[in-house]
């Protein structure tokens, strides 16, 4: 069972987070590993239609290693790929497909790292993580989290294969997404300035949102080692209105903070919420039915880890130097979460996720073999982790 063929029929799923249901990749890694005689525990998301995969081989119970990936993708629609995306193509030692990268590459060597495994006597067990709806912000892992201690037992070391090109990475930014709700009146256009225009109130929003950004911008906290070392503020989607000669009645607006750990959030949101009240409230002097709502809809914590003993571990077994912290999100945030220590590094580039023509190189997929294969003889030998 070799690396690229696990990777050739994974990239196979179209394992589209947005897609009703993509359960058949996870059963696919199952059916590798349970007939070696590694412990399997698939997890059926809440709402149905995917699952996730908590499995261990080697002595059982708490400590060893957990490796980390998640099997959903992006959608492709729109992009101009030179190949079907999902299928593994390979080009001038470059192999393309959805996922390659971000981040099946690395599923497919822990899947490959957990089958060597399990013919070999462990001192400390190796488990591995294989979450749903990452793509959705963390979703999976977030709902899988609960089970991990009581299935498989909480890693001492949890090594998140995101694409980092294999330099280690100690840290990123949590996340937190809203949805806002403005509600004005409606009304013939010629008549405008008789009602409120939900699309203004959005407008009013985005102006406050903005402002903040800019406050923390200059006089915000900050964290070395982020490309951004600051939370940022950001709108994603605002819609509304249905012909130019009517005024909006209903708009919807949805935005982001991802935020450093030092970041006060609550004082954040508390803001936000406070600016979203007085909007409301002076539409409401014009028109009663005016309203801005604001509601959550996702979350995932950050992380910041400092053990120079568990870099140290990873360079000495392939991680590259320098490390440092990434202002995108992993499922690491939440493994951290649970007292676990994490580092996220993984072949392949993020740079090239998300996009078309996604690719992985061969040479990456071969170095993360050596890499895990030095984790198996770490956990073979029993030595005391970081």
């Amino acid at each position: 069972m070799q690396t690229r063929e696990i990777l050739d029929r994974l990239i196979a799923f179209p394992s589209v987070f947005t897609a009703e249901a993509y359960a058949g990749v996870t059963d696919y890694a199952i059916s590798l590993l349970a007939p070696l005689g590694v412990t399997c525990h698939r997890l059926e998301a809440p709402g149905g239609g995917r699952a996730g995969l908590f499995a261990s081989t080697g002595p059982a119970g708490p400590g060893g290693i957990m490796l980390s990936a998640h099997l959903d993708v992006v959608p492709t629609a729109g992009q101009p790929w030179s190949s079907d995306p999902f299928v593994a193509t390979e080009r001038d030692g470059r192999i393309y497909g959805r996922g390659t990268s971000d981040m099946k590459g690395f599923a497919s060597a822990a899947i490959r790292a957990m089958a060597e495994a399990s013919r070999r006597p462990l001192g400390k067990p190796l488990k591995l993580a294989l979450s749903y709806d990452e793509e959705a912000g963390c979703v999976g892992i977030a709902e899988m989290a609960g089970a991990l201690d009581r299935t498989i037992g909480l890693p001492e070391l949890c090594i998140v294969g995101e694409p980092t090109s294999m330099r280690i990475v100690n840290g990123h930014k949590g996340k937190v997404s809203l949805r806002v709700r403005f509600t004005g009146s409606a009304g013939h256009s010629a008549s405008a300035p008789d009602h409120v225009n939900a699309l203004h109130l959005a407008c009013d929003f985005i102006g406050v949102l903005r402002d903040l950004q800019q406050e923390i911008a200059e006089k915000g906290r900050k964290a070395e080692g982020y490309a951004v070392p600051y939370s940022t503020v950001h709108v994603g989607n605002l819609s509304g209105g249905d012909a130019l000669n009517m005024i909006p009645e209903a708009a919807t607006l949805e935005f982001e903070i991802r935020h450093i750990a030092a970041e006060d959030l609550d004082a954040l949101l508390g803001r936000i919420s406070r600016a979203a009240a007085k909007i409301a409230d002076d539409a409401a002097q014009r028109r009663p039915e005016a309203s801005v709502k604001i509601k959550e809809f996702n979350r995932y914590p950050g992380f910041d880890m400092d053990s120079r003993a568990a870099i140290d571990f990873l360079v000495g077994i392939g991680g590259k130097r320098p490390e440092g912290k990434v202002d995108y999100g992993t499922d690491g945030g939440v493994i951290a979460d649970l007292g676990v220590q994490v580092l996220v590094c993984g072949p392949g580039d993020i740079a090239r996720a998300h996009r078309a023509d996604e690719y992985i190189k061969a040479t990456e997929l071969d170095q993360c073999d050596a890499f895990l294969s030095r984790v198996l003889d770490t956990l073979e030998i029993g030595s005391p982790l970081p």
